[in-house]
């Protein structure tokens, strides 16, 4: 869910994954870098094209900004939330994710608080987290892991 350019994963091609985004886009950075975002599968993380209980393994990081300049570097990276309804859309992408997992399935979640604190987030889902890691320059990145369990 909201893989992005796959900034994080060890292996961005890896045949176990199935990508999704929302979009497929590919720019050159204010560095002169490449940025290259190609999903498996275009999909708003609102509604995804999957059967329940789908996935041993989802992982969500959706974007984290709600203030991003419409064709700022940021934004091009990361994508944008809509100031109106992030919280709605945040709510529902929780909402898919479970949908998707199997019993005893994790959801990795990753959240930059860089401008919305990851407490204002995890309020958006009843489901508990079993781990939670802070991480980055002044702790802002968190990886949020739940684990499904067989009431859900």
């Amino acid at each position: 869910m909201c893989c992005g350019s796959r900034m994080f994963w060890l292996n961005k091609s890896d045949p176990r994954a199935v990508f999704t985004d929302i979009r497929r886009e590919s720019h050159t950075l204010c560095d002169g870098r490449s940025l290259h975002i190609a999903p498996d599968v275009i999909a708003d993380f609102r509604a995804l094209p999957f059967a329940d209980n789908s996935f041993a393994q989802v992982v969500f990081d959706p974007p984290h900004l709600e203030r991003a300049g419409e064709n700022g570097w940021m934004r091009k990276k990361y994508g944008a939330l809509n100031r109106e309804t992030w919280q709605d859309d945040i709510r529902q992408g929780f909402t898919e994710a479970f949908r998707l997992l199997r019993t005893q399935g994790t959801l990795i979640f990753k959240w930059n608080e860089t401008q919305i604190p990851a407490s204002k987030i995890i309020a958006l889902t009843d489901q508990q987290p079993s781990v939670w890691q802070r991480t980055g320059k002044s702790d802002k990145t968190h990886w949020i892991l739940f684990l499904k369990g067989a009431e859900q």
